[in-house]
């Protein structure tokens, strides 16, 4: 399987297996590896293969792209919330469904990894603190302004300009299950993106790649 094959399902399935995988008694690492999993699946991520951190902008991520920082954002925000025992009311379950939120969590994250890399200055960590005071009233605006709650959602209401369309009505949806549910959130998030790339493709001349 390709990589722009992989699902995130099949990526979280994948890190499920590997960090499940324990070692025989008597080799190195047998004791490391039969703690609890959710201690290190809760750990974020802070090496960055493709180089020092950067700006996400979420609507020029190709397909695979787009994928990948959702997971990795996503691994972040639960490593977050529970390590700062965030209440819903700050870091709501289905903050993917709600752009405002997207971008004020893709931030903070950013800030983080500059403020932890190895390179960076010693009082970094404490700016990113007093930064992330800011960020946690903004994010509770957010919410507030948005409806989504604990165990329900709702899209923001958008105000709406004269001369435009009527916005749909604004339900709320119960949400059983959060992960199940953000999976299949980010497998049509990326089908869209593919669908736009493959239409982007079908414009361009094949010997030249230029736009026909």
């Amino acid at each position: 399987m390709s990589t722009r094959d992989q699902t995130p399902s099949d990526n979280i399935l994948a890190e499920d297996a590997r960090m499940g995988e324990v070692p025989p008694d008597d080799e190195p690492g047998h004791e490391e590896a039969s703690r609890p999993r959710q201690e290190e699946a809760s750990r974020p991520r802070q090496e960055q293969a493709s180089g020092p951190p950067h700006p996400v902008n979420w609507n020029l991520l190709l397909s695979h792209d787009l994928e990948v920082e959702w997971l990795e954002l996503n691994r972040w925000v639960n490593w977050l919330r529970h390590t700062y025992g965030l209440p819903a009311s700050v870091i709501p379950p289905f903050w993917h469904h709600h752009p405002e939120l997207l971008w004020e969590l893709s931030a903070l994250h950013l800030h983080w990894l500059c403020a932890y890399d190895p390179e960076q200055d010693g009082s970094a960590p404490l700016g990113w603190h007093r930064d992330f005071a800011d960020a946690r009233q903004r994010l509770r605006d957010w919410v507030a302004a948005s409806g989504t709650r604990l165990d329900r959602d709702r899209p923001t209401r958008q105000t709406i300009w004269p001369g435009e369309k009527a916005a749909p009505p604004v339900e709320d949806v119960v949400i059983a299950h959060r992960e199940k549910e953000f999976v299949a959130f980010v497998l049509a998030e990326v089908a869209i993106r593919e669908a736009s790339e493959d239409e982007f493709y079908a414009t361009l001349d094949e010997e030249t790649g230029e736009v026909l």
